[in-house]
């Protein structure tokens, strides 16, 4: 299998967990988290990133945001998964979320700046191509703003998918872009 491969497979994870996100995709009330479980596993594959565009210092700087944002990733879907757990226990979620909004060490970096970094890790590596491929560039770097926006103001899981939808077909098709 092919590190192109890879990419692809991860942002066709990562596109199912917001269509389980938006709830387009009914959210089995079963043993699983699959929203979560596709998220990590998406933003995990998307490190293939980092070995598919061309080798210069602004790829060395995305790859490093993209790996610290995978990271974040694997840190929120660990919270997420331990909220999931509490299943209808809205106390307990309660706490959980009030005991991590007042600790800095795990809101920040899992919660609101860290997970951001995928998404700008990976729009700084399309970025390379804003001179031949300006609006497949633009419809990553605008799908990476739009996710943030929709869910940091807008809270709203559509918008969010949206944003998705842009920032995963602007990557795709960056990816099996003729040379």
């Amino acid at each position: 299998m092919k590190t192109k491969h890879f990419c692809l497979i991860g942002l066709l994870f990562f596109f199912i967990s917001y269509l389980f996100f938006a709830n387009i995709l009914p959210s089995f009330n079963g043993p699983i988290d699959f929203a979560h479980w596709f998220n990590l596993i998406g933003a995990c594959l998307l490190l293939s990133f980092n070995y598919v565009f061309p080798k210069n210092k602004l790829n060395s700087f995305a790859s490093i945001l993209t790996t610290l944002g995978v990271i974040a990733h694997i840190g929120l879907c660990t919270i997420d998964f331990i909220m999931w757990s509490f299943e209808d226990n809205d106390n307990a979620k309660a706490e959980l979320s009030y005991q991590i909004r007042n600790t800095p060490s795990l809101f920040y970096p899992f919660i609101v700046i860290g997970p951001s970094l995928l998404f700008m890790g990976l729009s700084m590596h399309a970025l390379n191509f804003i001179k031949s491929y300006f609006i497949l560039v633009l419809m990553v770097v605008m799908g990476s703003v739009a996710i943030g926006f929709s869910f940091f103001v807008l809270k709203d899981g559509i918008y969010m998918l949206l944003g998705c939808l842009f920032f995963v077909l602007g990557l795709g098709l960056l990816l099996y872009r003729k040379k």
